[in-house]
């Protein structure tokens, strides 16, 4: 059974940082792509880093070097560091795993994507 379990986020003020984890389970991690993904009430969900089985990595451009996607293979983790967060940053946060063999680089396309964690709540305050 494919499990994303998400663990981090929280509170913080504006300028701060916080460490988002996905753990994973039930596949083969290393041959699956990763991403991270947000939503904020009222929005569509969006795409904000990805990670490729290969470590290539893609940002969207709002992130403008403040957020880093790792993935430790032998943890079976995908991290998202965050840092420099703005307010309009708040939202929720998700992990998500993708393996389909039509996709040969790093994508923040939510439709790539089939298994998704459970969401974490992300608030930065002024």
């Amino acid at each position: 059974q494919v499990q994303l379990v998400q663990s981090g986020g929280g509170s913080v003020e504006s300028g701060g940082s916080l460490r988002l984890s996905c753990a994973v389970s039930g596949f083969t991690y290393s041959r699956y792509y990763m991403g991270w993904f947000r939503q904020a009430p009222g929005k569509e969900r969006e795409g904000v880093a990805s990670v490729y089985s290969d470590g290539r990595k893609i940002y969207a451009d709002f992130v403008e070097g403040r957020f880093t996607i790792s993935r430790d293979n032998a943890k079976n983790t995908l991290y998202l560091q965050m840092n420099s967060l703005k307010p309009e940053d708040t939202a929720m946060y998700y992990c998500a795993a993708g393996s389909s063999p039509y996709y040969t680089s790093p994508s923040i396309d939510p439709s790539r994507f089939g298994y998704w964690g459970q969401g974490t709540q992300v608030t930065v305050s002024t």
